[in-house]
């Protein structure tokens, strides 16, 4: 049975390492995707979560928000040139909340689970999750977007 998954901190070098490409989509994919949506909503508020979250470095997220929730393995993003600044957040942050400037709405390619294409059209805030989703899978962390100034507040906060 899938349980829930301890979430990588700030501070943990697997965040700060490029996730590799899902070669095969088999059954330990399965079981990856299924832990990522037993761990996402296991608490509340929780969005989103990428594989390297739960330490494991490969190019898989998964989202829950308003309603919409599902999975992309090796995802690639489009993103508008239509910007919005909202409050941010990130599990391996916890308590840190940041206004942040992101795309306001992406189109997302990849594959699901089991290796068929998939493409989402995702607006407001399922774009800004996919978005920091994705950070998560190039190994950036939302505070790397930070302006400096907030950046220097946000790494006092986590130390």
């Amino acid at each position: 049975m899938t349980s829930v998954q301890p979430i990588r901190l700030f501070s943990d070098p697997v965040l700060r390492t490029v996730a590799s490409p899902v070669i095969s989509f088999d059954r330990s994919l399965r079981e990856l995707v299924k832990s990522l949506q037993v761990t996402t909503r296991a608490g509340s508020g929780r969005a989103g979560l990428a594989a390297p979250q739960i330490g494991v470095p490969l190019r898989v997220l998964v989202f829950e928000v308003d309603g919409r929730s599902g999975h992309l393995v090796n995802p690639r993003l489009e993103p508008s040139e239509r910007t919005i600044v909202a409050d941010e957040a990130c599990l391996s942050a916890p308590s840190a909340w940041w206004p942040l400037q992101r795309s306001y709405s992406v189109v997302a390619r990849g594959r699901d689970m089991h290796g068929k294409p998939v493409t989402l059209r995702a607006l407001g805030m399922l774009a800004r999750v996919l978005q920091h989703e994705v950070d998560h899978l190039d190994g950036i962390l939302f505070s790397d977007r930070l302006p400096a100034e907030e950046r220097e507040r946000f790494l006092s906060a986590m130390a």
